[in-house]
C-alpha cells in the first residue's frame, strides 16, 4: 500500500493514542492479525461488505481494521434481531464483528467474529465451525507516509438512517469523509496527546466514532470508553480519573448534572477543559445551569450521518455563543437556503440548487464538504437530496451576522427520543405488518429528559399486549412507544 495513511484505522493507529490502556496501533494490528490467521474469514469478505455490532469499547477499533478497508455496516447493539437481519441483507454482508453477549441475536448461518477477547484472541463461526485464532505475537506496525494525505474515496463505513418514507437507508460515509471531518473535529475541540476523552456514546453512530473515537485518537489522546452510560459512574470519572473532554447528548449532561449536585463535588478543580454536546437539541437552560454547577462551558454542536457526521461547532478557539449550533468546521461549506418544494423529485434529473437565503432568515441548513458522502447503499431517492454539491438536510435553521448557525426545527418527518432519531412512518409501517391492525399513527410527546416520548394510536381487532409484543420483536429499544392506544375498528 503506496498511503497507509489513506485507511481511517490506520491514520488513527498513527495518532499513538489509547483506547482502555490499549495502544490503537496494537488494537488495529490485531484486526490486520486475525484476517491472516483466518482465510476462511477472509473468503467469507470476498467482494461483500462486514459488520460491526458492538458496545463502544476498544474491540471497536480491531473491528474496523479487521474490516479491511471495505465498507462496514455499524449495527446499533439496541437494534432488534429483524433490524439486524435487514441491515446485513440490504448491505451484502459477508461476516459480522461482535461478542457473546450479542451473537444470539444475529441472523442464522451468518458469519462472525466474537471478539470478547481481542486485542489477544478471537473466536471466528464459519459454516458452524469454531476455530480460536491468537491475535498476538505478529509484527509490530509500521506506517511510512504522508500523515496529511487525502483519504481513499472507498467506503468505510455503512450507517442505517433516513427512514423518512419508512425504510431504513444505509448512509455511506468513506475514508475520506471521516478522516477529513476527524482531523477538523481535531482542530475546532483543540485535542492533544494530553487529552484524556471519555466516550459514552455509541461507536456505531458516527458522532460517537468521530468525536470520542478517531478525532482524539488521531491526536494521540487518551479514551476511556463506558458500554453502557451510567451517569453517576460519569460523574465519578469527571470528577477524579483527569478527563479533559466529556461528549454527549442532551438527556446525558442532565443525568450527570443531577449526579454531581447529589454527589456535591466540586467541579472547579477537575481536569476537564470541554465538554459538548450535540445529537438533538439543546435547552439553552440546561446549557446555563451545567455551566453554572461545573464552570465549564458546553459547547453544541451539528451534524448528520450523511456528513460524516459533524459539520457546526462551538470550537474552542472562539467565545461559546451559546443557543447556537456554532461556526462550520474547516474544510465545511454551511448554507441555509430555500428548502426544497414537496413536488422536488430526486429520483429525475436534479435541478440546480435553491437559492441561499440572507442571514437572519429562515431556511433549510445545507452542507457541503469534504465530510458529505456519496448517498446510500441502496434506494437513494428515498434520502436526503444533494445538489450541486449542497445536502439539503431536512432541518430548519437561521444563519446570524457573526456566522453562528441557530436551529430552527425540522421538515422533515422525525423526531428525536434520547438523541436517536425517530421516523414515524418506520414504526406505523412496522405496526401495520400485525395481523388485525388496520391503522397505525405515531406521534411526538414532548418529554424533558429524553425529548420527546413514542405515542401510537392503532385501530384494529389487537389489544394493546399485542402490540407492545410486535414492536419488541421487531424495532429496536428506543423505538419502542412509551404510550399505546388500541380503539376498535
Amino acid at each position: 500500500m503506496s498511503n497507509p495513511f489513506a485507511l481511517y484505522p490506520l491514520a488513527i493507529a498513527a495518532g499513538a493514542g489509547q483506547v482502555d490502556g490499549h495502544d490503537a496501533g496494537r488494537l488495529v494490528m490485531a484486526g490486520f492479525a486475525l484476517l491472516r490467521a483466518s482465510a476462511p474469514l477472509t473468503r467469507a469478505l470476498v467482494g461483500r461488505r462486514a459488520a460491526i455490532l458492538l458496545p463502544t469499547s476498544h474491540q471497536f477499533v480491531t473491528a474496523l481494521a479487521a474490516s479491511d478497508g471495505r465498507g462496514a455496516v455499524l449495527i446499533n447493539p439496541l437494534a432488534s434481531p429483524r433490524e439486524i437481519a435487514f441491515q446485513v441483507a440490504e448491505a451484502n454482508v459477508g461476516a459480522l464483528f461482535t461478542i457473546g453477549a450479542l451473537a444470539r441475536r444475529l441472523p442464522a448461518g451468518i458469519a462472525h467474529v466474537l471478539l470478547d477477547d481481542a486485542p489477544d484472541r478471537a473466536i471466528v463461526h464459519i459454516d458452524g465451525v469454531a476455530s480460536d485464532v491468537t491475535l498476538t505475537g505478529h509484527d509490530t506496525l509500521r506506517l511510512d507516509g504522508d500523515p496529511d494525505a487525502h483519504g481513499r474515496d472507498d467506503e468505510c463505513a455503512v450507517v442505517f438512517t433516513s427512514a423518512m418514507r419508512g425504510t431504513p437507508l444505509g448512509a455511506i460515509a468513506t475514508h475520506h469523509n471521516l478522516i477529513s471531518n476527524a482531523r477538523a473535529t481535531q482542530v475546532a475541540m483543540g485535542l492533544g496527546p494530553d487529552d484524556h476523552v471519555l466516550a459514552v456514546l455509541p461507536y456505531t453512530h458516527l458522532f460517537g466514532l468521530t468525536v470520542t473515537g478517531g478525532a482524539p485518537l488521531m491526536s494521540g489522546a487518551r479514551v476511556t470508553t463506558m458500554a453502557r452510560f451510567n451517569p453517576i459512574k460519569a460523574a465519578e470519572l469527571l470528577a477524579t480519573d483527569g478527563v479533559t473532554v466529556f461528549v454527549g447528548v442532551p438527556g446525558m449532561f442532565g443525568a450527570v448534572l443531577t449526579a454531581i449536585e447529589r454527589r456535591g463535588d466540586s467541579w472547579r478543580d477537575t481536569s476537564v477543559r470541554l465538554c459538548i454536546c450535540g445529537g438533538a437539541v439543546l435547552p439553552r437552560e440546561l446549557q446555563d445551569r451545567w455551566a453554572d454547577v461545573t464552570g465549564v462551558e458546553l459547547r453544541q454542536g451539528y451534524g448528520l450521518t450523511e456528513a460524516g457526521p459533524v459539520s457546526l461547532f462551538n470550537r474552542i478557539d472562539l467565545p461559546n455563543r451559546r443557543g447556537t449550533l456554532g461556526v462550520p468546521l474547516p474544510g465545511v461549506e454551511v448554507s441555509i437556503r430555500a428548502p426544497l418544494s414537496d413536488g422536488d423529485d430526486p429520483g429525475g434529473a436534479p435541478p440546480g440548487a435553491t437559492a441561499a437565503v440572507a442571514d437572519g432568515a429562515d431556511g433549510e441548513i445545507c452542507v457541503r464538504g469534504n465530510n458529505v458522502g456519496p448517498g446510500y447503499v441502496t434506494n437513494g431517492r428515498d434520502g436526503l437530496v444533494q445538489r450541486e454539491g449542497w445536502l439539503y438536510s431536512g432541518d430548519r435553521g437561521r444563519r446570524n451576522p457573526d456566522g453562528t448557525v441557530v436551529f430552527l426545527g425540522l421538515y422533515k418527518p422525525m423526531f428525536t427520543r434520547n438523541a436517536f432519531n425517530i421516523y414515524p412512518r418506520e414504526i406505523e409501517g412496522a405496526v401495520r405488518q400485525l395481523t388485525g391492525v388496520r391503522t397505525a399513527s405515531v406521534r411526538a410527546i414532548p418529554e424533558p429528559t429524553r425529548e420527546h416520548d413514542i405515542e401510537l394510536d392503532v385501530t384494529g381487532t389487537v389489544s394493546e399486549a399485542d402490540v407492545k409484543a410486535w414492536c419488541e420483536s421487531r424495532l429496536s429499544a428506543y423505538k419502542q412507544p412509551g404510550v399505546v392506544t388500541v380503539r376498535s375498528g
